[in-house]
């Protein structure tokens, strides 16, 4: 699976998530909580792993993975600016969509 940089941590609640730093992953688990200008999450206890706080002025960096929903009732839910960098591009060159695409 292909898995993308996410600057827009606020978005990322309840969400599995991989936490980056200098190039190393040092935490994978899930977002419970946000700063709403996206300058700190936190990841949930899981087993040994204590509530951690990680914060992107430290050069933390949120890595979140692209996958299917399973089950009958699945749907799908993209947010353009979860992938985008600001020169409105993904990794494969695309434009962002103007508000007026359908």
């Amino acid at each position: 699976m292909t898995v993308h940089q996410c600057d827009n941590w606020n978005r990322l609640v309840g969400l599995s998530v991989e936490i980056r730093h200098k190039g190393d992953t040092v935490r994978t688990g899930i977002v419970e909580d946000a700063m709403p200008d996206d300058s700190a999450l936190w990841l949930a206890s899981d087993g040994a792993e204590p509530r951690t706080m990680f914060e992107a002025a430290l050069g933390h960096q949120v890595w979140v993975e692209c996958r299917e929903l399973t089950g009958t009732d699945r749907f799908r839910m993209t947010d353009p600016e979860l992938f985008f960098n600001d020169l409105g591009t993904d990794s494969d060159g695309p434009l962002r969509p103007s508000a007026g695409d359908g």
